[in-house]
């Protein structure tokens, strides 16, 4: 899910493992033509291998595995050792941490240091040589998990976190290793209203530091910032649009006024600007801001009419976006985990389940109903059935279309085995009903086969989210840039089993002991950015937009994929990684937002070399006849 990608490199640095995915050959010459910035060589250097540091999984393991990236962020970003001391009181911190986290810390961190770098704002400088600079102005939509949260509550149990961020900061890290109770109380939203619980109050923080870094040293925007601003951005013309993610995208506006403050945003650039604007989402943002597009031509909602878009947005800069869900969202809030867990080895996951259990993980994820936004849409006919999915290999012996497999099935609480479609059924059987009442006023996961039922569906809330489901708005002029990564070993498929951990809540887990032929851990790897699958990913923009009901206006839509080619000794992959996260650092990346940005978009052609297209004539959603 969204920004949750980096747990896995995070993972295997702590625990010393090498990357499993290995460097692709270069970037075919079509796509090379748009790298105009020259790759320089990174210097190599030699380390010894880190030994095995168990110790560290034990704080927040899959779901908070990026707090640690400060640890081993490069440059001087990263907080001193000893002001880092000074602000978690590490006298009580180091209570509840094993000996030699600090000494493992600063080992990391050095060789982090010596690990080789590259320079963010040379994108820019080059650009700014062959004559491009600032013309639209541009407005930033991130991901799941990457803005702040700071507390606002003037409670008596709140007043001690007043405005300090209990989402994205070391206040956060301290607040969940000292007290994980009032943490959670205060991360969790009120499960019925899917607000504010009683005396507390979250808000997104603002500004471009709201999503910059997720914590000192673990740069998100960062390297967009930085390129934007060496032609000629800064606060007057560029601007991130923060927000809860944890609330459902109906709350957003009804807490927040959120999409009110973008509209309002928009139009404003345009006026002071007399340009179109450019918007810029990244992972989740993307689903958020097409959310937007309804909202803000709805009536009783945005009011803006159906040529509001065409008049105020230029372009649409998609990155990584999961415009068809991210399939790790499903075992998030129904067990728990994901990849990132079900990979940990057994002291690992002792420590986590001590720290943090299955039960409670599940409890945070479906009490934040943002990230429910992200089960995956379009059901059998994109994601397969019993027997076939559109993306399974001539080789594969496990088919991705059974999407939560059982070895043995034995019980109710363990059934035959479920396609995507069948698995949210059983998840919402299967959940409180204050969960599975929540998801069905909030979103929906179908497929729309007449443009009849795309048209109604435009008067439905729930529908906004899901573009199999509606439609793009009408804006002729309106110009469509997917941009994401592939060649990285990404979840598709798992294997379950039942629970019979008499402490756990939960019927089912995945079966970690299992390993066999492409089974690791009970986990099924297929094609995506580590994060997002390819044909989330990859679906609509290349097949889906081409389809008259989805698009009736003919928007343009443009495709350049990227493939994931990591420098071996670069912590983030370099600036030719294809990661869901850290291509936002990705120099060729960089280069095409800057290119639209300044009005020069035309000059970018299609760059497909995944088999994306092979797999989207398979998906069984047609043109009407």
């Amino acid at each position: 899910m969204a920004h949750l990608s980096g747990i896995s490199t995070l993972r295997r640095r702590i625990l010393g493992e090498s990357s499993p995915e290995p460097s692709r050959e270069a970037t075919p010459e079509k796509g090379e033509e748009l790298r105009l910035v020259p790759v320089s060589k990174l210097k190599k250097y030699t380390a010894k291998k880190s030994k095995r540091r168990n110790g560290l999984i034990f704080s927040l393991g899959g779901l908070f595995g990026l707090l640690v990236a400060a640890f081993f962020a490069n440059q001087q970003d990263v907080i001193p050792l000893q002001g880092l001391m000074d602000l978690m009181n590490f006298d009580s911190f180091t209570d509840a941490i094993p000996a030699g986290i600090v000494k493992d810390a600063k080992d990391i961190a050095q060789h982090e240091r010596d690990a080789v770098n590259y320079d963010s704002f040379s994108v820019g400088l080059h650009l700014r040589l062959q004559g491009i600079k600032a013309r639209h102005s541009v407005i930033m939509i991130p991901g799941v998990i990457s803005t702040g949260l700071e507390s606002w509550g003037t409670e008596e149990g709140s007043r001690q976190y007043f405005r300090k961020r209990l989402w994205g900061s070391w206040s956060m890290m301290r607040a969940l290793i000292l007290d994980k109770a009032s943490w959670k109380r205060h991360i969790m939203l009120d499960k019925i209203t899917g607000l504010d619980p009683p005396g507390i109050k979250l808000r997104a923080a603002q500004g471009f530091d709201a999503a910059d870094f997720f914590i000192a040293g673990y740069w998100i925007w960062s390297k967009v910032l930085e390129n934007l601003a060496t032609i000629g951005y800064d606060p007057t013309n560029a601007f991130t649009a923060a927000y809860d993610w944890r609330l459902s995208y109906a709350n957003l506006e009804v807490r927040d006024q959120y999409f009110t403050r973008l509209k309002n945003h928009i139009e404003t650039a345009y006026q002071t600007s007399n340009e179109k604007v450019v918007l810029v989402s990244h992972s989740m943002g993307s689903q958020v801001l097409f959310y937007f597009f309804h909202w803000v031509e709805s009536k009783g909602h945005g009011d803006g009419g159906p040529d509001w878009v065409d008049t105020f947005v230029d372009s649409w800069i998609n990155i990584s976006g999961c415009m068809l869900g991210a399939l790790k969202g499903m075992p998030a809030v129904l067990s728990g985990e994901m990849k990132d867990t079900a990979q940990l080895n057994a002291f690992a996951m002792y420590g986590l389940e001590k720290f943090l259990s299955k039960t409670e993980r599940a409890e945070i994820f479906r009490a934040m109903p943002g990230i429910s936004s992200m089960l995956p849409m379009g059901g059998n006919a994109v994601w397969g059935n019993k027997t076939w999915a559109p993306d399974d290999r001539p080789d594969q012996k496990v088919s991705y279309g059974t999407f939560i497999n059982f070895k043995e099935s034995n019980s109710t609480r363990s059934p035959s085995n479920l396609t995507v479609e069948e698995s949210i059924t059983y998840l919402l059987e299967n959940s409180d009903t204050w969960y599975k009442d929540l998801i069905l006023r909030s979103y929906s996961h179908g497929v729309a086969h007449t443009t009849a039922e795309v048209e109604d569906n435009a008067r439905d809330p729930r529908k906004w989210i899901n573009p199999l489901e509606t439609r793009l708005p009408l804006a002729p002029h309106l110009k469509i840039y997917c941009f994401y990564g592939i060649g990285k070993s990404t979840e598709r498929s798992y294997f379950y089993r039942e629970d019979l951990d008499p402490q756990s809540k939960l019927n089912v887990t995945i079966d970690t002991g299992l390993t066999r032929a492409e089974v690791d851990h009970g986990i099924i790897p297929g094609e995506g950015d580590g994060t997002v699958s390819l044909l989330s990913s990859g679906y609509m923009c290349t097949k889906g937009w081409r389809i008259k009901r989805y698009n009736p206006a003919g928007v343009q839509v443009k495709v350049y994929e990227m493939p994931h080619e990591p420098d071996r000794f670069s912590p983030r992959g370099g600036p030719n990684t294809g990661d869901h996260v850290d291509i936002l650092g990705r120099s060729s990346l960089n280069d095409l937002i800057l290119r639209i940005a300044g009005g020069r978009g035309d000059q970018i052609e299609e760059n497909l070399v995944s088999n994306i297209r092979e797999y989207a004539d398979k998906v069984k959603i047609y043109e009407e006849e």
